[in-house]
């Protein structure tokens, strides 16, 4: 395990005394698990921490005086839709043991991929008397720690919309339709929409309980997220550019196709998928079928 030298002084590990990440929920609070899989970008997450400072020994350890201002903060990073921003800064206001809460809500719309969630004790104002071996410019870090928990598995992500279909050139009777946009070198975020038919109560209702699904959401979902991934092997292939060679921009939605392509044939080469799609297209449907692990979710 390595420990990251700071240019100043800082206090030792012990003076902060963090509790677990929890997911809250209807129900309960429980700890934050390392992976949401039933998770979709229309679930927004309620999260809560409280960390315990000893403030005079943060501030004695760093070369502090007393009345240094001290704050915690959250700090949030989504790779999965390539944002991040704060999620609570909180002042530690007196001396002694301070025991704080931090209390987020994050929008699933602006998540996704993987959730970082730092958190960080710093200095809150700017020192200009503090000693050479002590830190100096407001957000010094003095602590800090990080937690991260993946919100999707193999199963494709991307944002979605509940729509009504008959208002739009889509079958009134369709439950679903994956629309993609743009070139294999545009972004993944503003290429990719789901668009579910508010009418199609089955399909509605199961994203409408993506955070806490029944035996028959699950079986939707996961119907869904396997056509999906078919839609966008397809639209991959169909793309003479579309190789292991090819040098696609990160986070571009060629990138996240070269992505899925890992995820479901492993070790296996595009030539050979496009090929085999060409030469005997119901068992590359199969071949799909089988990578997505269709209806094992709910298993």
């Amino acid at each position: 395990m390595t420990r990251r030298v700071l240019p100043y002084r800082a206090p030792s590990e012990d003076v902060i005394s963090p509790e677990t990440w929890l997911l809250v929920t209807e129900d309960s609070d429980v700890p934050l698990p390392e992976a949401l899989p039933d998770w979709d970008y229309r679930m927004d997450l309620h999260l809560r921490r409280s960390v315990q400072v000893d403030v005079d020994r943060a501030r004695k350890q760093s070369g502090l005086p007393a009345d240094a201002a001290l704050a915690l903060a959250a700090v949030w990073t989504a790779t999965g839709s390539n944002l991040s921003g704060p999620a609570q800064h909180l002042r530690l206001t007196s001396g002694g043991t301070n025991t704080v809460t931090f209390d987020i809500r994050l929008r699933g719309a602006d998540l996704g991929g993987l959730l970082l969630l730092d958190t960080a004790l710093v200095l809150a104002k700017r020192r200009s008397d503090a000693r050479p071996s002590s830190p100096r410019r407001a957000g010094s870090v003095l602590w800090s720690d990080r937690t991260a928990l993946r919100l999707q598995g193999d199963a494709p992500q991307f944002p979605m919309a509940l729509i009504d279909f008959e208002r739009t050139s889509f079958p009134n009777e369709a439950a679903w339709h994956l629309q993609i946009s743009g070139s294999l070198e545009s972004a993944t975020m503003g290429s990719l929409l789901l668009l579910v038919n508010e009418r199609n109560r089955v399909t509605a209702t199961a994203f409408g309980n993506a955070g806490k699904p029944r035996p028959i959401d699950r079986i939707v979902l996961s119907a869904v997220y396997a056509d999906a991934a078919r839609i966008m092997v397809e639209h991959a292939l169909n793309h003479d550019d579309f190789s292991e060679e090819a040098d696609f921009p990160e986070d571009s939605l060629g990138a996240t196709f070269l992505s899925l392509f890992d995820q479901l044939f492993p070790g296996q080469l595009i030539t050979d998928i496009r090929l085999r799609r060409l030469q005997s297209p119901a068992l590359f449907a199969s071949d799909l079928q089988a990578a997505v692990k269709i209806f094992e979710v709910a298993q």
